[in-house]
């Protein structure tokens, strides 16, 4: 018997959704076994930090239900439940149960994807073992969802940066753009730091309270890439890859050159 592990958050509505698990299911002789699993996601990553999960438990039992019903009246036998807020974790939870033949995630597409599918296909190679198909659905008129796209692997685990990663035995597998990305927070905090005591040195009189202010910058831009850089170097074992990762990356790579300029600039108007 062919078994498929679907992974939705949304309840499954429309033809064309419905469609991608039929072809899933297409061509099992001996039958086919359908588990759908519905993360029980907040509707924030804030309320996902405080620990929110009634609300979520709830609606993901409605999405459940909801879609049971969908497989249930095309004549796809199926069963369910709620799993894990991240949806890889849920993923990985109902394999150690049962195992599946392949993985199908539904994901949005564009703009319509909510804050906890950025990188979910990424993680989902990282980590899921059974070949995968990710359905990129895109909300119509109507109420129904239109399947726009449609990416598979094979089985295994694969590393997004597999073969484009650099490092050695005293130093940990990183991506180029992760390097590039320690070089600009290392170079930026010095420059920071060095703009903010030239500041400091120079202001006097009334203009005194800009030493205040490059220094601040300096100290918020250090903390951050000090946790950047630990971040990407230490926890680099157990793939340092989640939503603080991000956090961190991002504002390390856009607030490390807008911290040298604001200093350059007290330093220059100062």
């Amino acid at each position: 018997m062919a078994r498929l592990l679907a992974i939705i958050t949304d309840p499954l509505e429309g033809p064309e959704p419905l469609e991608e698990i039929r072809r899933a299911t297409a061509g099992g002789d001996g039958g086919v076994e359908v588990r759908l699993v519905v993360p029980a996601v907040p509707e924030t990553r804030f309320r996902d930090v405080m620990g929110d999960v009634d609300e979520p438990a709830e609606h993901a039992h409605e999405v459940l239900d909801a879609s049971l019903r969908s497989l249930r009246r095309e004549g796809i036998s199926a069963s369910g439940e709620v799993g894990d807020s991240d949806p890889v974790l849920a993923a990985e939870d109902a394999l150690r149960q049962a195992p599946a033949d392949e993985v199908l995630i539904f994901e949005h597409a564009g703009k319509q994807a909510p804050w906890f599918e950025n990188g979910l296909f990424e993680r989902a190679q990282e980590h899921l073992e059974p070949p995968l198909r990710i359905v990129l659905i895109e909300h119509g008129g109507g109420g129904a969802d239109h399947v726009v796209g449609v990416e598979r692997t094979g089985a295994g685990t694969k590393h997004p940066d597999a073969g484009a990663e650099i490092g050695g035995a005293y130093f940990p597998a990183l991506s180029r753009g992760d390097l590039v990305g320690i070089v600009v927070a290392i170079v930026g905090t010095i420059a920071t730091i060095i703009l903010a005591a030239a500041v400091a040195g120079e202001s006097s009189g009334p203009e005194s309270g800009w030493k205040a202010v490059a220094i601040g910058i300096a100290i918020f831009t250090t903390l951050i890439n000090m946790a950047h850089v630990v971040g990407l170097t230490l926890f680099e074992s157990v793939r340092y890859r989640g939503g603080f990762a991000k956090l961190f990356h991002k504002l390390s790579m856009i607030g490390t050159p807008g911290a040298v300029l604001a200093n350059l600039l007290i330093l220059l108007l100062t």
